[in-house]
């Protein structure tokens, strides 16, 4: 009888999405995106063994993703193994890893990937019947252009007819791909397939699935939870998807101008011909930020958890006031969805800092340009911030939570 392993590779640290947590981690309709990708492997019969590349530091978060699949699990989940600094490093180490067991078949899976159908599995696994390899993929439906470099105008037309947009699993008869593996270590191979090619094995394509996306950005945690409702179908499924609630939380900030030549404003710095007066760097846009991500989830204010008496904080960078509270909001199973930023001030001009804070918050906060708004406003001189005396920003965040955690936050 044949053997087959699968090879869930979640050792990086999935840094396009952003927020505190590896992408891996972080929560998909109640459950870490990695439980999914486990569970979809360790019910699979015709997967006997399922091993997890991991980053080490990563255990405690591992073992609470895969808790949910023990059941489904049972005698078929290894312990994990580390990966290394490069995703292929990762895979051969994995492989190694599978040495003792010596399946006959292994199918390489991004951790990443949560909604793999048995139909994908099945289909790779039988293509390695005939070939050393076999790849999910995905015909090229739309048109190709290639731009210039610099300019990014169109440069040329690029025929799509013979291109495919490679998916996971992809499976190899396993010897080979660890010979392969171990042949091209160091390298910088794009994916699996191509260590195989680089081989000199066949590799065939197999049918993959619209579906069997990999999350990259915020955008696409929304629509993996419209597929895995729609996918397993069900009453069950359909209160899973809907036991998630929209919270909005407020936050509203002042500092005093003061001394010195810039402002750090939503992580930028901005040159002014006054500095503020605050504990910490006195970045009024991420302090009020914070206080509506926590006001979101009834977490107290800033003030609660980083106290300006506290001399720790003296002169603290802003930016990790934004990661403790992004940090609760994930404990308790929820994501941030959008902030609205408005930042009040007569001095100095916002507008040609605008894009870079813009970029900046996308970083800080893991979510896509288009879910920040940022605005600046004036109060026709009227006020302490009218007469130049100071700084103000206030703050709007919608974050989901799972609604079971009832209205105490």
């Amino acid at each position: 009888m044949v053997s087959a392993a699968a090879l869930i590779v979640a050792a990086g640290r999935g840094r396009r999405v952003g927020g505190p947590l590896p992408k891996q981690y972080r929560a998909l309709a109640g459950r870490a995106v990695l439980g999914h990708s486990v569970g979809r492997f360790a019910r699979h019969p015709r997967i006997d063994r399922v091993r997890v590349v991991i980053d080490p530091d990563d255990r405690p978060l591992y073992d609470d993703a895969v808790a949910a699949s023990a059941g489904a699990a049972a005698g078929k989940l290894l312990a994990p193994v580390a990966g290394g600094a490069t995703r292929q490093e990762s895979v051969l180490k994995g492989l190694e890893s599978l040495a003792g067991a010596a399946p006959d078949l292994v199918l390489i899976h991004d951790g990443a990937r949560p909604l793999v159908a048995p139909a994908v599995i099945d289909g790779t696994l039988d293509a390695l019947g005939a070939h050393d390899g076999a790849v999910a993929a995905i015909a090229v439906s739309d048109s190709l252009k290639r731009a210039a470099p610099e300019s990014g105008v169109v440069a040329g037309s690029v025929a799509r007819e013979g291109l495919w947009r490679a998916q996971t699993p992809q499976g190899f008869r396993y010897p080979a791909i660890l010979a392969a593996h171990r042949a091209a270590a160091g390298g910088a191979l794009s994916d699996d397939a191509a260590v195989a090619e680089h081989a000199g094995l066949a590799v065939a394509l197999t049918a993959g699935d619209e579906d069997n996306l990999k999350i990259t950005t915020e955008r696409d945690f929304a629509r993996a939870e419209r597929i895995l409702a729609a996918q397993e179908g069900g009453p069950a499924a359909l209160a899973a998807a809907a036991a998630f609630e929209t919270r909005v939380g407020m936050g509203f900030d002042v500092h005093r101008f003061g001394p010195g030549d810039h402002l750090m404003l939503c992580g930028v710095r901005v040159p002014h011909d006054r500095g503020v007066i605050g504990h910490s760097d006195g970045d009024v846009g991420l302090h009020a930020i914070v206080d509506a991500v926590l006001g979101a989830i009834a977490a107290g204010d800033i003030g609660t958890h980083f106290p300006p008496t506290d001399e720790a904080w003296r002169g603290a960078d802003s930016e990790r006031f934004v990661a403790h509270a992004l940090e609760l909001l994930a404990a308790r199973g929820g994501r941030l969805c959008h902030v609205d930023v408005t930042l009040i001030c007569e001095r100095p001009r916002i507008g040609p800092h605008r894009p870079a804070m813009v970029a900046r918050l996308a970083a800080v906060l893991g979510l896509d340009a288009a879910r920040i708004g940022l605005k600046a406003t004036t109060t026709e001189r009227l006020g302490f911030t009218g007469r130049g005396e100071g700084i103000a920003a206030q703050a709007v965040a919608t974050v989901r939570l799972p609604a079971a955690q009832g209205d105490d936050g």
